[in-house]
């Protein structure tokens, strides 16, 4: 699971240039980049579940 999240990491460090973190550093970035795209898939989830149920009140 922490693989596809360190190559995220590792992108988005290396293209923008940033200096390489140590590797405590690497995993916590890694994590944060998971817990936001966790939020934004409960976000976009919790959106389309009340266009949904307004959908269907009428």
């Amino acid at each position: 699971m922490m693989k596809p999240l360190l190559f995220l990491a590792n992108a988005f460090i290396n293209t923008f240039g940033i200096t390489q973190p140590s590797t405590e550093a690497r995993d916590r970035a890694a994590k944060f980049i998971a817990t936001l795209m966790g939020l934004v898939l409960l976000l976009v989830a919790a959106i389309a579940g009340v266009a949904i149920y307004l959908l269907e009140r009428h």
